[in-house]
């Protein structure tokens, strides 16, 4: 019985399967071409409006946004408060021309042009409105700010104190 050889077996689509993956070679499984190498950096004399103006193909030219004002919103007991609303103008003019919410760790950021003065309210409700001036300056490039809400008052017409 030592000399007989046993008719071969058909394989199985399990067993082809796992000899497909075990054949397979690693080295195949990593790209073909190797990553583009990352863009050269701008000139250190080039500002970053210029270079992205440079590549805009549109006529006009609009100030781009490269001023960053960041802060976070606190509770009453110094808790980080979301969903308050953040409101961003110039002080020169009357509309608001930035909106945001705050996050779940009571942060916001948003961008704006620099060399101008703007107006940070923040507004929540059954809270005091506040306000805090910020200075666009051409030398710095981030203002944060920081505020710390207080409940309003529940005074009603007609109430004796």
């Amino acid at each position: 019985m030592r000399g007989k050889l046993s008719p071969m077996r058909k394989p199985t689509p399990a067993y082809l399967g796992l000899l497909l993956c075990l054949a397979y070679p690693v080295a195949a499984q990593q790209p073909a071409e190797p990553a583009p190498p990352a863009a050269p950096a701008p000139p250190a004399t080039a500002t970053p409006e210029a270079s992205r103006a440079s590549s805009s193909s549109k006529g006009k030219k609009k100030p781009l946004p490269v001023y960053l004002i960041t802060g976070t919103v606190f509770d009453e007991r110094a808790l980080s408060f979301p969903d308050v609303r953040v409101r961003i103008r110039q002080t020169s003019e009357k509309k608001f021309r930035w909106e945001t919410y705050t996050n779940s760790r009571g942060e916001f950021a948003v961008r704006v042009p620099e060399g101008n003065e703007y107006e940070v309210e923040v507004q929540a409700k059954k809270f005091k409105e506040q306000s805090q001036t910020v200075k666009a300056d051409a030398g710095t490039i981030q203002q944060r700010l920081s505020f710390r809400l207080e409940p309003a008052t529940p005074g009603k017409a007609g109430d004796k104190k």
